[in-house]
């Protein structure tokens, strides 16, 4: 990319949308990428102020929030819970590109909720009723016959959990991230506050 922006001008990277640009670019890596595009690298903080990272798959790019699905008992459920706010980091090697977020994070508990886990295979919805994530277990058999006590409770049909569903961040940061030649690479922010409904957008250095 060879155009500068301003702080309030045009982005370097011809758009003026991101998540259409976050759309772009993770259609691009699911040509490319050997597995999980949409593999993310999660940020939350504990209540003890100790930060935690872990991959888990983004699920949604909605028209102002990023989705993914979890446990709500696990360690990283309590912790955006008590914290509201999340970051993430999206990057794809094979096309040297990066997308990191930051944001406010709610529930999502309903229909869409829902209709994802009713999409999932079979073994992965009786996986969720069998998993108490981020406790521990004391052998792979307890695991393996938590998901056959489930599928004699549930058959073939079994409801989405209660303690499973989903979490949308709402970003108030992006930054886009684009390789270049001798490390000069190309990065952009988009910052807007609360009710604020235009992005600013400011080109940083490498």
């Amino acid at each position: 990319m060879t155009d500068d922006s301003s702080i309030t001008g045009s982005s370097i990277f011809g758009v003026d949308d991101p998540f259409a640009l976050t759309r772009a670019w993770l259609d691009e890596a699911a040509a490319s990428e050997i597995a999980d595009p949409n593999a993310m690298a999660l940020s939350t903080v504990a209540a003890d102020g100790m930060p935690n990272v872990r991959i888990v798959l983004l699920k949604g790019i909605e028209d102002d929030a990023f989705v993914f699905y979890t446990n709500y008992d696990s360690a990283k459920s309590q912790e955006l819970t008590q914290n509201g706010k999340a970051a993430f980091v999206l990057h794809w090697k094979t096309l040297k590109r990066q997308v990191r977020v930051q944001g406010e994070v709610s529930r999502e508990d309903g229909a869409k909720a829902d209709a994802y886990y009713n999409s999932r295979p079979l073994d992965s919805r009786l996986g969720a009723w069998a998993s108490q994530q981020s406790r521990p277990l004391d052998s792979r058999q307890t695991l393996s016959d938590a998901v056959e006590t489930a599928r004699a409770r549930f058959g073939d049909n079994p409801p989405r959990p209660p303690f499973w569903g989903g979490f949308r961040i709402k970003p108030v940061r992006f930054e886009f991230w684009a390789d270049g030649a001798f490390r000069l690479h190309d990065r952009e922010s988009w910052e807007r506050g609360e009710n604020e409904p235009d992005w600013t957008k400011t080109r940083l250095y490498p």
